[in-house]
């Protein structure tokens, strides 16, 4: 039987669209005049033109990176480093590393950082912007346990006080779209289908400091060579993922609630609230090692995670769990199921069966 992939929100597998935008690709060099270079020129165009048709942006605003996480931080100290130090910079406790390393480093150079907490689901809360914010950044959606967040709320109480606002939409953009109104956000497109590139959509009228410098690339805000293939991609699958969403999502709520219906009948506690992603399925152990369950869920054939992929490795609790207030045993004890645009109902069915066996064979029972 083929391998049952239940880790979207870890990187969700590339898109048969992607592959076909990318197949007739020369490799010139977009700031080179002759024949390969115009080419490659004019599919970088294409691309920015469909990524900002998708957004409902100008192509000016539209900046392509190398990944979600360049995305992230080119916002973040692109946006700080032109606000004076007295300005509050503000986040909450469990949104992306990306986000908390990015604001860690700023504050050790003299930033004032608020980092507020959360609630038991992950959920962030508006009032928690204090006066004296200068920018704000807040995810679309926690990436870990999928908690869809108060962005429009956010959004809203920070412009009152003056504020810049970053939308990290790593997490969400396949399933919702992202509240307007906000100055800066960022895509990833491994999560997006894509499997590489990222996008940072800048607000006509926001002024960014650069990360790289050099020649006038990406509208001066990176320099280097344009990626034409990464921005082909990510423009390929978010032209995909706002097309297909709303069915998509249907179709992955109901398989979701499957999932997270087994797992609560093997014993697992569930994690985030019901204005979560539609495709995601979380829950804790108390008494079993997410590492353990995993890797008997992987040689049984299920692809499945413990929470954020850039925590892999890692002997540490998920810092997401830690900010909701749970418990030491019960964070080390996390699984995440994620489904995905592929996934097929006979895989979820296949899946559940598969749950119950290892869970059982491993001593978790209800």
């Amino acid at each position: 039987m083929s391998r049952i992939y239940l880790d979207d929100a870890g990187s969700a597998p590339v898109m048969g669209e992607v592959a076909l935008a990318l197949h007739d690709l020369s490799g010139g060099n977009p700031s080179s005049l002759h024949t390969e270079g115009r080419s490659a020129r004019a599919a970088l165009d294409r691309a920015r033109d469909r990524a900002a048709k998708a957004l409902g942006a100008s192509r000016t605003e539209i900046t392509f990176t190398s990944s979600g996480t360049e995305s992230i931080n080119l916002a973040l100290f692109g946006a700080a480093r032109r606000l004076p130090k007295s300005g509050l910079l503000v986040t909450w406790a469990a949104e992306h590393q990306a986000v908390l390393g990015a604001v860690r480093r700023l504050e050790s150079e003299g930033h004032r950082v608020v980092v507020a907490g959360v609630d038991s689901s992950a959920r962030a809360n508006a009032d928690a912007v204090p006066r004296g914010a200068a920018l704000v950044s807040i995810g679309l959606a926690n990436n870990e346990v999928g908690t869809v967040q108060p962005v429009s709320d956010v959004i809203s109480r920070a412009h009152e006080l003056g504020a810049i606002v970053h939308v990290d939409a790593g997490a969400g953009p396949r399933w919702m779209p992202v509240p307007p109104g906000a100055d800066l956000v960022s895509f990833t497109g491994h999560k997006l289908g894509a499997g590489r590139g990222g996008i940072l959509y800048v607000k006509e009228g926001v002024r960014l400091e650069p990360l790289l410098y050099g020649g006038p690339q990406e509208w001066g805000r990176r320099a280097g060579f344009e990626d034409v293939s990464g921005a082909v991609a990510i423009a390929a699958a978010l032209s995909v993922c706002v097309r297909d969403r709303d069915e998509r999502a249907r179709v992955a709520g109901t398989q979701s609630a499957l999932l997270r219906d087994r797992l609560q009948e093997m014993g697992g506690r569930l994690t985030g609230v019901e204005a979560r992603l539609p495709n995601f399925a979380t829950c804790s152990f108390a008494d079993r090692r997410g590492e353990d369950v995993l890797l008997a869920l992987d040689l049984a054939g299920v692809s499945a995670s413990s929470g954020s992929a850039c925590a892999s490795g890692s002997l540490d609790p998920s810092h997401v769990l830690l900010a909701m207030g749970m418990r030491l045993e019960s964070a080390l004890g996390s699984l995440r199921l994620t489904t995905g645009y592929a996934t097929t109902d006979d895989e979820v069915s296949r899946a559940r069966a598969i749950l119950s066996t290892v869970l059982a064979r491993t001593g978790v029972s209800a």
